[in-house]
């Protein structure tokens, strides 16, 4: 994943809101989000089918959410280097940072959110740190928390996220555009052109002819009332917006 959008209100109806845009390489295989892992069959996800693990997994029932960015720095050593794409896995089952070595993972971004708030674990490959968000609406990429105005996609989306109505709660509007409004517009790309400097979803051919491009879209809402999965497997197409089953 490499763009997530996280929105904290702790004294709101739905204290967390989450946009995730999965970035990658289009010959990657993939699936879309299901109950894939016998070791944990409570979790949610889409699953890659390189590596075994996902980018976001979900634990309906206890309103929680890990998600993974690809982060910057050195890589692990070959011979002991373990997939990233489990971490999402343990930490939306546990809850916390699973207790491992990071020195056997290439650089990440761990980010758990849940209804007691959101937490960030940042490995470089030398140091590992966490944070935890405060109130209000943060922008995650691959160099972390983007605090302030320097990365152009931060700049443009962190105001018109904080600025668009906040879904109120509802467990039986299976329509994505009625639950998720303007959140919804602005998670398929809000009307950016995929190679503006701003964009959220984007589509890029390298000078190998490889093609990087965002692969799929997801949006998750907490509250005690429940966990709101919605998911786009197209970004390029919005009609592909379908809400999860999350009930097992």
């Amino acid at each position: 994943m490499c763009t997530v959008v996280v929105s904290v209100e702790p004294d709101s109806e739905v204290p967390v809101l989450l946009a995730g845009v999965r970035d990658e390489f289009v010959t990657r295989p993939w699936m879309s989000p299901g109950r894939y892992w016998p070791g944990h069959p409570e979790i949610l996800g889409g699953r890659d089918l390189e590596a075994g693990g996902t980018w976001l997994a979900a634990h309906p029932a206890d309103r929680r959410v890990a998600a993974l960015l690809n982060g910057r720095g050195p890589a692990a050593p070959p011979e002991t280097r373990r997939s990233r794409g489990e971490l999402p896995l343990r930490a939306a089952a546990e809850g916390d940072l699973p207790p491992v070595d990071p020195r056997v993972y290439d650089p990440f971004h761990l980010l758990i959110a849940g209804l007691d708030g959101v937490r960030l674990w940042s490995w470089d490959g030398e140091s590992l740190a966490e944070e935890k968000l405060p109130r209000g609406v943060h922008v995650l990429g691959n160099d972390g928390w983007e605090r302030g105005d320097d990365d152009p996609r931060a700049a443009w989306f962190r105001p018109l996220f904080a600025a668009a109505p906040r879904p109120v709660w509802t467990s039986d509007c299976d329509s994505p555009e009625r639950f998720w409004g303007e959140w919804l517009t602005l998670a398929s790309g809000g009307g950016l052109a995929v190679d503006d400097p701003r964009a959220l979803i984007v589509n890029r051919r390298l000078p190998d002819r490889r093609v990087y491009a965002s692969l799929s879209v997801t949006l998750v809402a907490l509250s005690a009332e429940g966990l709101r999965y919605d998911f786009c497997p197209r970004p390029d197409e919005p009609s592909t917006w379908h809400r999860v089953d999350t009930t097992g």
